[in-house]
């Protein structure tokens, strides 16, 4: 698994994704109700829940799924509790894994984790067990293409705030501090620059190679995980995932 970006991970996830549609679905619809229960229904005085709405709508989750969540969280539906819960753990080959949860139940969310990472070679660790070698960023991927200027996008980028821009032969890296991010998306939005891929991820300090035969208990183990209904967001540092 060489290679330290998240290109591949990005285009086996979009694949693995179209399969699980209305799953997919769920998930967003659990983010936007849960933002838009503790923040309003108003996005542009929401930023979690236009994250929320941005991250369904590169889903293709449709407007009414989106704006039914709303609803939900702000009407009748609004006394559904759900808590954030977060997991790490250790998978194969020693890679450091954060599960990010959504949960009514945590009796039924813990044992669920719990097994998934048993099952397929890995274990739970304790709190602060392996959250420390990742960092909170906004992360934007963009394909190399004729139409895209290199030196142009560099700029417009950094002087929306950008941190970082890391060029590889796939395309471009953005990074953002989380504060930063809404701002350059806008800004390359309004270039009518396309993603592949723009959200707020916890990204590793250090990567985790791992051989051929770890990389496939390691994909079961994510499967298993990012089937789980609780389940939100798994990070991990396994190299080229």
């Amino acid at each position: 698994m060489a290679g330290h970006s998240k290109w591949k991970n990005i285009q086996n996830r979009k694949g693995a994704q179209d399969a699980k549609r209305g799953k997919i679905f769920q998930k967003m619809s659990r983010e936007i109700y849960v933002a838009a229960k503790s923040g309003g229904d108003d996005p542009d005085t929401n930023p979690a829940l236009r994250l929320a709405i941005d991250k369904s709508k590169s889903e293709n989750v449709p407007n009414d799924v989106i704006q039914r969540a709303i609803d939900k969280a702000t009407g009748a539906g609004a006394d559904e509790n759900y808590e954030e819960v977060i997991y790490e753990g250790y998978g194969p080959g020693g890679t450091a894994v954060l599960v990010y949860c959504l949960t009514e139940n945590r009796n039924r969310t813990g044992p669920n984790i719990r097994v998934a990472f048993n099952k397929n070679g890995g274990s739970l660790g304790e709190t602060g067990s392996v959250n420390y070698l990742f960092e909170r960023k906004g992360r934007i991927f963009i394909e190399r293409t004729e139409g895209i200027d290199e030196d142009s996008l560099m700029l417009e980028a950094l002087e929306a705030g950008a941190e970082d821009i890391i060029s590889t032969e796939e395309g471009f890296e953005i990074l953002t501090e989380p504060a930063e991010f809404l701002s350059v998306k806008e800004v390359l939005e309004t270039e009518e620059i396309t993603f592949i891929s723009a959200e707020v991820d916890m990204v590793p300090s250090v990567y985790a190679e791992l051989s051929v035969e770890q990389e496939e208990q390691f994909e079961k183990m994510l499967d298993a995980l990012e089937d789980d209904d609780d389940v939100q967001n798994v990070y991990h540092n396994a190299a080229g995932e």
